[in-house]
């Protein structure tokens, strides 16, 4: 039973469906980039948001959440750079934009239990979403939008630590915020990802769709300081088709921190998440920071 445990994470790991599977549940999007504040659509005009995100993994997860056996050990830091343009038009009573996330990318994978070893860094697949929708109530915030992830970073299915993935994702979003009070004070928040792959590059597998939700429950102090508990949980939905039956999951619990200084169009936040029952795939603990500038 020990060994072929230790075979089937090899390949999961090392074969092709989910070829860089450190970050995402088998997908492109990385759960726990976005928490307090995540579904609000901000007002008409240009942003930058830069996404530091450094991910320790602790050990890896068969299909049934058991550890594997040995020492198996790795990080990726990431950098995604993404720009968002929200005009002054309106679609369905909604604010409408636009949006683009160009990642960078350093994954090292030391799993010596299972017997893989490798690293990788460059510029990984680039992220098009065309439609982004924001609605605003007196106490609510909701969004829709819809993308696509593009195949454009290196990648190869011998190499389990390539930055790209080897085939693309078409993504959509759900999400809202509900005000429990009237000045915003405290407020809970829901956003949620539905990724369709393609078939993958040089292997004929096509990983199955995925769909995740990142919540976070926050007080704005006095200061202006916003504190939160945030998570989220991922899911792969449908067996890979041609490849390995095991459904990768994440779950993961932490807290958050951000401050906004008007004057200068200018935003902060810190979080830290630590996963708990994973399956087919890395576990491990999130540090994230992003950056927002107002243009």
């Amino acid at each position: 039973m020990r060994y072929k445990t230790v075979m089937t994470l090899a390949g999961l790991l090392a074969a092709a469906p989910l070829s860089s599977p450190v970050l995402a549940a088998n997908g492109h999007y990385v759960p726990g980039v976005e928490g307090i504040g995540g579904p609000a659509v901000p007002p008409p005009g240009i942003y930058y948001r830069g996404y530091l995100a450094h991910y320790d993994i602790d050990n890896v997860r068969d299909g049934q959440a058991n550890k594997a056996p040995g020492k198996n050990t790795g990080e990726v830091t990431a950098l995604a750079n993404r720009f968002i343009w929200i005009t002054d038009k309106t679609f369905l009573g909604a604010s409408y934009g636009a949006e683009l996330i160009v990642p960078l990318q350093r994954t090292s994978l030391d799993f010596k239990g299972i017997g893989v070893k490798d690293s990788d860094s460059g510029l990984g697949d680039i992220f098009v979403g065309p439609v982004v929708l924001g609605w605003h109530g007196k106490q609510w915030d909701a969004v829709f939008a819809a993308g696509h992830w593009f195949d454009t970073a290196s990648y190869e299915p011998t190499e389990p630590a390539s930055i790209g993935k080897g085939y693309g994702t078409t993504m959509l979003t759900l999400g809202g915020s509900w005000h429990f009070d009237p000045d915003k004070r405290w407020t809970f928040s829901a956003l949620s990802r539905y990724e369709i792959k393609t078939e993958q590059d040089d292997t004929g597998v096509t990983p199955g769709d995925s769909y995740l939700i990142e919540w976070a429950l926050s007080h704005r102090l006095d200061s202006g300081l916003n504190v939160g508990l945030v998570g989220y949980e991922a899911w792969q939905l449908e067996s890979n088709d041609g490849g390995p039956a095991d459904k990768a999951e994440k779950h993961a619990l932490g807290a958050e921190a951000g401050y906004f200084w008007p004057g200068h169009g200018l935003g902060l936040n810190a979080a830290v998440y630590q996963e708990y029952n994973n399956e087919a795939g890395p576990e491990g603990a999130l540090l994230r920071l992003h950056l927002t500038k107002v243009f």
